[in-house]
Parts: C-alpha cells; sequence; structure tokens
C-alpha cells in the first residue's frame, strides 16, 4: 500500500507546469545592441562614417565642349546632269578639288539632245518662228544655254558634246563619296566626371553629321564613258564663304542652353587666341546607339579651315534645387543611389539626379532633411549587391 502511495505522488509530480522563473534552455534571447546587425548587409550597412546634408541653391558654372569646324550646309551646290546620256570628257580628278563659278566640269553625250538639235537645224530652215521658238525651248529644259544653241545654229551642225559648268565657287565632291569626319573623342565630356549617367542620360560623343572638310583628296569613282541619267546629282560644291563651328553637347546639359546664348571658343591646338560665337541652332542627334545635341555657331571663313578642332566654354545657369558631392552617390545603372542614416545604420535610397558640375550632383527632390553618408562608395562592396526594391516608385 505504502508502495502505492509513492507511485501516485511521483505522477502528480510530472503533471505541474513549470513556474515563471523556470529557465527554457532552448529559448534565445537578443541582446537589443546587435539587433541592428539581424538585417542582411544588402539592405543596411552599419558604419561610423561621418554623415552630410544635401545643399540648397542655384549654381552657375562653365561646361567645356568640344567640336570641329565644318562647312555651311546652308551654301551646298549641287551638279545635277539634266539629261540621260555617256560622260565623254571628265575634268575633275579628285574629291575637294577647288572649283570656281562657270568653270568646265564635264562634258556629256546624249543621244536624245543631238536628235533635238537635229530637229532645231531642220525647223531652221523654215520660217515657222512658233516651231522654232519651241524648239529651242525644249534644249534649254535639256540643260543647254542660249549660247550653246546659238553656236550649234551658227555652225549648222549639232554638238555633241554638252558642257556642265560649276554653278558656285568652292570645294567640289562627289556624290558618292562619303564626306570625311572627325574622328569622336573617347571622352566627350571634358569638364564632367564618371558619375554623368546618373539620372537616365549618356555621355555625349563628340560626333559629327556633316563634312568636316578638306582632309583627305580621294579619286573620283566617276569615269568617261559611264552612263548617267537625268536629274541625277553627281557633285556637291561645298562654298567656303561661311563654315560652322559644331560641338557636341550631353542631353542633361543641352536643356539649359538657349537659342542666342553666348559661348567662347578657340583652337584646341592653340588657346591664345579665343573667339565669341552666339548659339544659332540646337539640334538633338541620335548616332551609333547613342544620343546627344549638337551646338551651331555660324561663322565667317577668315582665319578658319574646315576640319579644325575647337573648344569652347559655354556659362550654364541652374534654377535652385538640392546639391550633394559626388562622392555621397553611387551610380547603379540609370539609377542613383545614397545612403540615409537612419538610427545606428545606413540605408540605401533611391534619388532622382539630374546635371552633374563641378563635383556636385543635382538632385530633384527634396532631402534637405536627410543625413547621408559622405562616401556612398565605401559602404557597397558591389552595386549588384544593393537591394532596394521598397524605394521604387509603386
Amino acid at each position: 500500500m505504502a508502495v502505492l502511495l509513492l507511485s501516485v505522488a511521483a505522477l502528480s509530480s510530472c503533471r505541474q507546469k513549470p513556474q515563471g522563473n523556470h529557465h527554457d534552455p532552448g529559448a534565445l534571447q537578443v541582446d537589443s545592441n546587435l539587433s541592428q546587425l539581424l538585417k542582411p548587409a544588402n539592405e543596411q550597412v552599419v558604419s561610423r562614417l561621418s554623415v552630410i546634408k544635401a545643399s540648397y541653391g542655384s549654381r552657375i558654372f562653365t561646361e567645356e565642349l568640344q567640336g570641329l569646324i565644318t562647312y555651311d550646309t546652308r551654301n551646298e551646290h549641287n551638279i545635277s546632269s539634266r539629261i540621260a546620256g555617256r560622260i565623254e570628257q571628265l575634268y575633275i580628278n579628285f574629291n575637294y578639288q577647288s572649283v570656281r563659278k562657270g568653270q568646265l566640269i564635264m562634258e556629256i553625250y546624249s543621244p536624245e539632245l543631238a536628235a533635238a538639235q537635229q530637229e532645231l537645224l531642220y525647223l531652221h530652215k523654215g520660217n515657222d518662228t512658233e516651231l522654232i521658238r519651241a524648239a529651242r525651248h525644249k534644249l534649254q529644259l535639256l540643260g543647254m544655254s542660249g549660247r550653246d544653241i546659238d553656236k550649234v545654229l551658227h555652225i549648222g551642225k549639232p554638238d555633241y558634246r554638252i558642257p556642265v559648268y560649276s554653278n558656285a565657287d568652292g570645294y567640289i565632291l562627289e556624290k558618292s563619296a562619303v564626306p570625311v569626319a572627325a574622328p569622336a573623342p573617347a571622352a566627350a565630356e571634358a569638364a564632367g566626371s564618371g558619375m554623368d549617367n546618373m539620372g537616365g542620360g549618356s555621355a555625349a560623343p563628340a560626333a559629327q553629321t556633316n563634312a568636316a572638310g578638306p582632309v583627305s583628296s580621294s579619286p573620283l569613282m566617276l569615269r568617261p564613258g559611264q552612263y548617267v541619267a537625268a536629274g541625277q546629282s553627281l557633285f556637291t560644291i561645298y562654298n567656303t564663304s561661311g563654315l560652322v563651328a559644331e560641338f557636341s553637347v550631353r542631353p542633361q546639359l543641352s536643356a539649359y542652353i538657349r537659342k542666342g546664348d553666348r559661348m567662347i571658343f578657340y583652337r584646341t591646338a592653340d588657346k591664345a587666341q579665343s573667339k565669341l560665337a552666339t548659339v544659332a541652332l540646337i539640334q538633338p542627334v541620335f548616332k551609333a546607339g547613342q544620343s546627344f545635341t549638337l551646338l551651331r555657331a555660324y561663322m565667317p571663313a577668315a582665319g578658319f579651315k574646315a576640319g579644325e578642332l575647337l573648344t569652347a566654354k559655354v556659362p550654364v545657369s541652374v534654377a535652385a534645387s538640392w546639391w550633394l558631392p559626388q562622392a555621397a552617390l553611387v551610380a547603379v545603372g540609370n539609377s542613383s543611389v545614397v545612403f540615409k542614416k537612419e538610427g545606428a545604420v545606413f540605408v540605401p535610397k533611391l534619388v532622382k539626379s539630374g546635371l552633374t558640375a563641378e563635383g556636385m550632383v543635382q538632385v530633384r527632390e527634396d532631402i534637405g532633411s536627410w543625413e547621408l553618408s559622405s562616401n556612398a562608395a565605401y559602404l557597397v562592396d558591389s552595386e549588384s549587391f544593393i537591394k532596394m526594391k521598397e524605394n521604387l516608385p509603386q
């Protein structure tokens, strides 16, 4: 009986609940000083770096642009064949050869023109002035001048070689030839920096779209004996009485430059002599997979030659906005990231960046109350590790 009572007492003691002060070895207590280390390193960073705040205000700075001198396309003149025929004689030997207005370029034989001359000579024997006038008009439409028509009537036989003359002074270039373009420098941003791509823009290559000038004189592809079609454009004459200075600008900067703005430019190889010019045209360009903007300034040809490389300085005024040092941002593709201090840690945040100038980056949103890390790149091991999904616009 005593043994039975002892067994019941033991079972009763095992079913009792543990007291409040009972220690469970499976429960984990986290020190509050270590709670900031629980999140992964790609979401927040523990650091003792100094913090800064964005400055607010307007800025005026000078942007340096690269460019070159090209021919003024407003002074281009085309030489076309008014008739279909065969080139009998060609008096131009190479591209960019200097020609004068009225200079003989080539002679063309045309069966159609020869037949029209025979028709005029036949009608000239009669007295029908209306038919003679119509025959002369037909020859003029085919490209013969009044002097050449009178010469045919005086000689009494057709001229099988029809001359083609230059219609302007300048340098002649064959239509099938590719105008010589200036090579694009590796970095078009002389005053920019490696973070100029922030905010969705791309650096502007110093590429050009027009002929850069008589840099090389290549031989002509046209040869005597070749046939030309009626209306076919054969040559282009670039008149050198006026030239154009073209400068490439990155897209972010083009929004702050207006037509009529003044700029100073000089030869890249000679900085001693500078000239003053006015922006006459702002032209967006997309070439070789890159977008940029061309600034054009028209200028007289005195003292300059097509193909010369230029450097220009343009004053740019930016309205009041928030600014951060370049070191405080890190570029992730087309986006910009800053590290905002929240408590004892730094958290990555997306910001809308704009223009970059003189070591400062424009921020297009109000971040005046934020405390930011002074060196964002120092907090990143790799750009691919920055996690900021919660900061993306919804």
